[in-house]
């Protein structure tokens, strides 16, 4: 029935015939009934196929019969040296005359190939234009030259009757003498796919048959346009019904599918099966079996039962349409091990989030909550319609975008930039010029005046000498805060984890630069934190001076210092001795085991009831460890390097925003010309539409999908489980959109 299906959906595709709204998803037939319904249909429209490819076969043959004989005609009137060339031109409008000489329809009686009074014969025909150089020398060696070829190009596309392709054509026309040539010269056109036909000598004959040949015609295309549309109410009746048919089909297979998984058990009477469910709906499924068992009146209920198992179970995150799109980010890298911390839920604020500190600009993020909100708006309409993969990808991430807006707005906000421009939203700048000294002045000789500028950036900055050195510095610590805030985050998760699971030797915390940067911050100190990072490593005793932050900061880093020596070693070597020590006292006394007996034989268990253990190999773990604590170790650096991203995007988007509002839009802004200001505004939204909202924002996606991939969800996420996809109908009908 599958096959008979997707024969139906082909020729629907096919014939371009459109299915109407498609019913119900609840059949109303059964299996049986649909399957003897399915035969009809598919026999009736093999015999439509059957009947319509003959008659197109037959009007594709008439059609290059009439060509034949126009193009044959013409050669056979010019090698006629007793005729003019008036007389025997032979086209369409010639045919078109009424000549009558008496004799019948001559093409139903059939012409046999010429020959004229001097023993010369002659075959007509067609064949494909990319054969008839070699048919020719093939005619000429195989006659040892005792022929003479003509040919004429068809001059369009010819609808070759075998494959019903349009291809270019030749007429052609073989001259020779003698029966045994005329046999020799039929097989090669036989094997070279040549189409023979039939041209009489008399132009009156020539003219006549033509006659008939156009109205045969004529009376084809009645019949074949009559049974196109019979085929195609054919068509529209089928695929008016078969959305329903396919997913019942589809509903049946998957239920012998399922069937086909379960066993019977010892007594070979009742089906055991084995599966997953949520504990949630353990007291929903006990009530449908029980449903089951009263409707089908079997006189032996069905039982459900727990079971112990060493396998790892599924994994089931019930989402929403809010969250779904963030587990699937999640996912995509990996499906979390069972009751292991899901990154997701706190993705839902740091994904977007990071995505803003690299796209901050309020302008911008304003285009992108519009864009969100459209698609949210509308979100009943589109799920119901086919989407493009773009669109599609846009919508299943909606609210997504919603918050990366939402964000970029916040963050657009601290950064005060509005398509690159600052604007005093939350009242005066702290700076101003002093009386009598730079009274037009605006971005220098400026002096602290007033209280700092209460929300994000003072717009002051804008245009400064050093704007650029006091955002670096801003956005890149900023960077480092935000990495090593996130990547102690995935630590704890680590942690909470590993106490979860009752796993105490995976548990171990990092932030030094972190504890400076806001110490700084606070005081307003001048330190130099390069100089107090490198020189905790180089000379950890030395005197620190203008570079103290604060009392006790020597013992401090030197007893950091001793933790980071003592920490690798011992993030190494216990665990690995540790496990082993475990191994053995588990295991201890179960070398032996009791011999088994013909009632119990161990291969009528099944395989989730079976315990097994391996022997513990003690290098393959130390190995492991090993790779692990490098991989600690130098994450810490690079992870903490990788975060500095943020820093360098966000900088790049602000300076490529800047870039289009002054060469481009300031720029046009500063002509007389109305056009050329016009111009210069459909640019500058041109470029930041693709550019900045297109390219900018994939960019720091992409970015931020990384920083969570890898630096921080690597902390504590293995990610190596497997999802829980139980049966459903529901998902038969949505793998069939």
């Amino acid at each position: 029935m599958n096959r008979k299906l997707k024969f139906f959906s082909d020729q629907i595709n096919k014939a371009g015939v459109k299915s109407s709204v498609r019913p119900a998803l609840q059949p109303e037939i059964d299996l049986e009934e649909l399957e003897a319904k399915l035969g009809e249909h598919e026999h009736e429209l093999l015999e439509m196929n059957t009947n319509s490819g003959t008659l197109r076969q037959t009007y594709n043959e008439l059609l290059e019969f009439k060509l034949v004989l126009s193009k044959a005609g013409s050669i056979l009137a010019a090698s006629q040296n007793h005729a003019t060339p008036a007389d025997h031109e032979l086209d369409e409008h010639i045919y078109d005359k009424e000549v009558d000489d008496g004799n019948g329809y001559l093409l139903e009686q059939g012409i046999h190939q010429g020959a004229s009074e001097s023993g010369v014969r002659f075959v007509s025909g067609i064949i494909l234009k990319s054969k008839a150089l070699a048919f020719e020398r093939m005619l000429f060696r195989t006659t040892r030259g005792n022929m003479f070829f003509n040919e004429a190009s068809a001059g369009e596309p010819v609808m070759d009757p075998s494959s019903g392709e349009e291809v270019e054509k030749t007429v052609f026309v073989v001259f020779f003498s003698g029966e045994q040539a005329k046999a020799k010269i039929l097989r090669i056109c036989a094997s070279f796919g040549a189409n023979c036909y039939p041209v009489p000598e008399e132009i009156v004959k020539q003219r006549q048959i033509f006659r008939e040949g156009s109205s045969r015609l004529s009376d084809l295309e009645v019949t074949l346009d009559a049974g196109t549309q019979h085929r195609n109410k054919a068509l529209e009746s089928v695929g008016s019904q078969l959305w329903r048919w396919i997913l019942m089909v589809k509903k049946e297979k998957a239920v012998y599918d399922t069937l086909n998984m379960l066993n019977f058990d010892v007594t070979k009477k009742c089906l055991v099966g084995e599966g997953w469910c949520p504990i949630f709906a353990k007291s929903q499924i006990e009530d449908v079996l029980q449903r089951a068992t009263l409707h089908s009146n079997s006189q032996v209920g069905i039982i459900f039962h727990e079971m112990d198992t060493i396998d790892s179970p599924p994994t089931y995150f019930r989402t929403d349409k809010f969250t779904n799109a963030f587990q699937e980010i999640v996912d995509a890298y990996g499906v979390g091990r069972y009751e292991e911390i899901n990154p997701a839920v706190y993705s839902v604020i740091t994904f977007p989030f990071l995505f803003a500190v690299m796209f901050g600009d309020w302008g911008h993020g304003i285009c992108l909550l519009l864009g969100a909100l459209f698609l949210i708006l509308r979100e009943k309409k589109l799920s119901s319609q086919k989407l493009d993969s773009f669109t599609e990808m846009a919508f299943g991430g909606r609210y997504v975008i919603l918050l990366m807006a939402l964000f970029s707005i916040y963050c657009g906000l601290i950064y005060n930039e509005f398509f690159s421009v600052p604007f005093h939203i939350f009242g005066k700048s702290a700076y101003a010029c002093r009386e009598n000294s730079c009274s037009d002045a605006y971005t220098a000789g400026l002096v602290k005046v007033r209280d700092p500028y209460p929300f994000g950036v003072d717009p002051s900055w804008r245009g400064s000498r050093s704007e650029l050195p006091f955002l670096n510095s801003l956005k890149m610590k900023m960077s480092i805060l935000m990495g090593v805030s996130q990547m102690n985050l995935g630590i704890l998760l680590s942690y909470f984890d590993a106490k979860f699971h009752k796993n105490a030797l995976d548990i171990s915390l990092f932030g030094y630069l972190s504890l400076l940067i806001l110490i700084k911050w606070c005081t307003g100190s001048k330190a130099d934190l390069y100089h107090v990072m490198i020189y905790m490593f180089l000379d950890p005793a030395g005197d620190l001076g203008e570079n103290q932050l604060f009392w006790g900061q020597k013992e401090l880093q030197i007893l950091l210092l001793l933790l980071a020596l003592v920490a690798v070693p011992w993030m190494l070597f216990p665990k690995p001795f540790i496990l082993k020590k475990l191994h053995k006292e588990r295991f201890q006394g179960h070398s032996y085991r009791f011999l088994g007996t013909s009632e119990m034989d161990p291969d009528s268990e099944p395989d989730s009831a079976r315990s097994r253990h391996d022997d513990f190999n003690f290098g393959e773990v130390f190995v492991h460890q090993m790779i692990h604590s490098i991989e600690f170790v130098l994450g810490a650096v690079s992870n903490t390097a990788s975060y500095l991203r943020l820093w360098a995007l966000s900088l790049a988007h602000s300076e490529l925003s800047t870039v289009f509002y002054e060469k481009l839009l300031l720029f046009a802004w500063g002509y007389d010309s109305l056009i050329f200001k016009l111009v210069g505004l459909i640019v500058f939204a041109f470029a930041t539409a693709f550019i900045l909202l297109g390219m900018e924002s994939l960019s720091a996606f992409l970015h931020a999908l990384r920083l969570h991939w890898v630096e921080f969800m690597n902390k504590f996420y293995h990610g190596d489980g497997y999802k829980f996809k139980p049966f459903s109908f529901a998902t038969l009908a949505d793998d069939e959109e």
